[in-house]
């Protein structure tokens, strides 16, 4: 079913809009909490919250790209998810793509403090514009949706060298825009 159909569902209050957004993304959502959560169960549990937070966004929210809009959603309730499982924890492995950002923004930097998250999500767009098509794409590929560098390697059909290479350039050139940008201080 159409995207458009199924957000005019939700703005008629019709539950079969949740029905027909499990079926054509429940797959989509699901992989996206597996790659933050590595749970089974948690990235089940975040699937099926990403339906409730829709029925409660749309209305007055009219997605234009409903597949991101169901992203950031599950996206966002992953990340709770993992920080509330490894509260006074060290992440796990699995998680290292967050802790790969760690160099150019934390939680504990002075980003956080000195800049509003829409100007710092601002800086980053404009940072990613800037980029190619590929390391764009790789970028968000890990850092957006959590991929593996295997599963991004085999996306895009390189070597996993060369994407933990164009990761590594991407997170310094980061910094340096961040720097530049007055965000971030050496």
């Amino acid at each position: 079913m159409d995207d458009r159909k199924i957000i005019d569902m939700y703005f008629e209050r019709n539950q079969d809009a949740v029905m027909y957004t499990k079926q054509k993304y429940g797959k989509y959502c699901y992989k996206i909490a597996f790659n933050i959560l590595r749970s089974f169960e948690d990235s089940s549990e975040c699937e099926n919250d990403t339906y409730i937070e829709t029925w409660n966004a749309i209305p007055p929210h009219r997605p234009n790209i409903f597949s991101a809009f169901l992203a950031k959603i599950t996206r966002r309730l992953s990340i709770n998810k993992l920080r509330n499982n490894t509260a006074k924890k060290r992440l796990s492995n699995d998680s290292v793509c967050f802790d790969e950002l760690s160099e150019c923004i934390s939680d504990k930097s002075e980003v956080y403090d000195s800049i509003e998250v829409e100007e710092l999500k601002n800086i980053i767009e404009k940072f990613l514009k800037k980029r190619s098509n590929d390391e764009r794409n790789i970028f968000i590929c890990r850092y957006f949706y959590g991929d593996s560098i295997k599963d991004i390697s085999k996306q895009f059909k390189f070597s996993e060298s060369k994407v933990k290479t164009t990761l590594h350039r991407s997170r310094k050139e980061l910094k340096q825009h961040l720097v530049k940008e007055g965000v971030f201080s050496e």
